[in-house]
């Protein structure tokens, strides 16, 4: 076959879609569904069904569509998502089109033009409010279950789509059971098609398959990310969706204090090759504000501690946090080389992680920590966290976080009032992981609020 006879077959969409590729006509409640959910495993094809159905509207292509939309909304969980995954990816909007048909990409004003008129715009859920104004026919959500701020994203772009006769949206996303993700599968105008991983291995790499398949096909994390299941919560864990739900708000209040704590990649492990990035505040109330997760995994010395400083400086945090027996030296020195003015603050743990993982979640259950945001990957850790499973094996962001609370709330609060720990600061026996007799001393005194 030439070049453009292999063109042209790749653009009959409608001949080489998978069923989960292609929407049901009618929704649940009989009448022509407004929402398309499309949940599937990693590789699975969502991006190509995704691209695939936006090039349908803005040309008018059947069965896909009956007339062109003249406003589309491709929203990411940032920008660079929309920009390397949704439009510039290999199975991205500029890929599925032919040579003659592909639109006007233009990256400065992140929307991309057809000849017939019809545009797209890029928006990413981490800025909720640039979706407030503009109004669309159709829309694309790519990875909805990992926004950050999933809800407040997902409210603007619904009070954006109302153009047209029947304004509809897209979802494509791997599962987690998040509260957004539960009520659209409810919703009785929303279809549902679903797909694993092998339902598109006919386009995958063979040892891909091979692979990962073998080494998590079974496991609690191969059912989310292969299967396309949603995964609910282990009862044995220390944490529960519910709970994280219950902690989360909008924004953090006025803090006094910011903290970025940093686990080295310095373990051993499954995740080894990773450097926790966690930052939390405290507010005047004693209230804990988890801010940011920035944990990079397979990244240089000197990229992770630029991605810390970057951390520091965006949330204009007061210290930088490292365990001095947990490469706590180290990460000052490669820090330091980066720049040397950061205020790393070395702290000293004598009790095992999973000790301290037990007093951060009763400070959870007390209603003392909130997460600011959504922190997708940090949370499937702690509701999955299992002690047994945990003894020698912990991930790079749990440790960030249990040596963040355990330095920066739990010791000093145990420090400064012994009574307010003995009413009830921590209860029952999670107070029995605190040794803030062997606390560090310095650590104690740059600790306290400003």
């Amino acid at each position: 076959m030439s070049e453009a006879e292999l063109g042209f077959l790749n653009a009959q969409w409608d001949v080489f879609a998978h069923d989960h590729q292609r929407p049901p006509h009618l929704a649940p409640n009989g009448a022509p569904w407004l929402s398309w959910l499309l949940i599937g495993g990693r590789g699975a094809g969502k991006t190509r069904a995704g691209a695939e159905w936006i090039r349908a509207q803005a040309l008018g292509l059947a069965p896909f569509a009956d007339r062109a939309v003249s406003r589309i909304a491709l929203v990411g969980e940032t920008e660079h998502d929309v920009r390397e995954v949704m439009i510039e990816g290999v199975s991205g909007l500029l890929a599925v089109h032919p040579r003659g048909e592909r639109p006007n990409w233009m990256p400065s004003r992140k929307r991309l033009e057809w000849n017939n008129g019809a545009v797209a715009q890029a928006f990413s859920a981490d800025d909720p409010e640039s979706l407030r104004g503009p109004q669309f026919a159709c829309a694309w959500s790519d990875e909805m279950a990992k926004w950050r701020y999933a809800e407040a994203a997902f409210d603007m772009l619904q009070f954006g789509l109302r153009l047209g006769p029947q304004p509809r949206q897209l979802i494509t996303t791997t599962p987690r059971p998040t509260a957004l993700l539960k009520r659209l599968l409810c919703d009785p105008a929303c279809v549902t098609t679903r797909a694993p991983t092998r339902a598109n291995a006919f386009n995958l790499a063979p040892t891909f398959l091979q692979g990962v398949m073998a080494r998590y096909q079974g496991t609690r994390l191969g059912r989310q990310e292969l299967d396309g299941e949603i995964i609910e919560d282990r009862p044995d864990a220390l944490w529960s969706r519910a709970l994280l739900e219950s902690c989360r708000v909008e924004a953090a209040p006025v803090l006094t204090r910011i903290v970025v704590a940093v686990d080295p990649p310095a373990s051993s492990g499954k995740r080894a090759d990773a450097c926790g990035l966690v930052a939390a505040g405290i507010c005047a109330a004693g209230t804990v504000y988890v801010l940011a997760d920035d944990t990079v995994v397979a990244a240089t010395p000197s990229a992770w501690a630029s991605r810390a400083i970057a951390l520091w400086r965006r949330l204009e945090a007061d210290a930088l946090v490292a365990e001095v027996n947990q490469g706590g030296e180290m990460v000052r020195a490669v820090i330091g080389e980066v720049d040397a003015t950061v205020p790393v603050t070395p702290v000293r743990a004598s009790r095992a992680k999973w000790l301290r993982a037990e007093p951060v979640a009763a400070l959870y259950e007390q209603g003392r920590v909130k997460h600011a945001g959504c922190f997708a990957a940090l949370e499937d850790e702690m509701c999955d966290f299992v002690f047994q499973e945990y003894l020698f094996d912990f991930a790079a962001f749990l440790v960030s976080i249990f040596q963040m609370f355990y330095n920066f709330v739990l010791v000093p609060f145990a420090q400064v009032d012994q009574r307010g720990l003995a009413a009830g600061l921590l209860v029952g026996k999670s107070a029995v992981a605190l040794d803030h007799r062997n606390a560090h001393p310095d650590a104690i005194g740059d600790l306290r609020g400003r």
